[in-house]
């Protein structure tokens, strides 16, 4: 396996500490660099509810804001010892992620699954399922272990 460079999308929940880890031991391992993915949603789907698209697109420049400095962090102290880029777009999740492991030549995606069963996977659709079923590499998933609580901003 010739890893160079791997493509890791995030949530900014508690979980994506897990997922940065297997991103940073396999980099580590292989010598690969790290792309580390946040996609912020469009809300596109709100303008004609009366709310101007002036507002919805300055909510959503708040929210790239806000997640630009929170993946910065995010990056210092969890992929120390790596090359890794910090990337926010928005955009629906698995698309955007898709994209961006298209555009940086990725090797592989590594990401999260909240591993919802039933009604929820059904209401909410898997960002992961996805991903793993459209993209052109191979995708890593981590499943929080059995006492993950936290929430996450794109919901699987």
């Amino acid at each position: 396996m010739n890893l160079q460079k791997i493509v890791c999308a995030l949530d900014l929940s508690e979980h994506s500490k897990t997922v940065a880890e297997y991103a940073t031991s396999l980099a580590k391992a292989t010598g690969a660099s790290i792309v580390a993915v946040y996609a912020a949603p469009t809300l596109t789907q709100y303008t004609g509810f009366h709310v101007p698209p002036n507002t919805i697109d300055s909510f959503v420049g708040e929210i790239v804001s806000g997640a630009e400095k929170a993946m910065q962090q995010f990056v210092t102290e969890n992929f120390e010892g790596v090359e890794t880029t910090p990337e926010v777009v928005v955009g629906y999740a698995a698309e955007e992620i898709i994209n961006i492991a298209e555009k940086e030549k990725a090797d592989m995606i590594i990401m999260g699954t909240h591993g919802r069963k039933g009604i929820d996977r059904i209401l909410f659709g898997s960002v992961a399922e996805k991903v793993v079923k459209n993209s052109p590499v191979p995708v890593l998933t981590i499943r929080p272990s059995a006492n993950y609580a936290g929430g996450a901003m794109y919901k699987d």
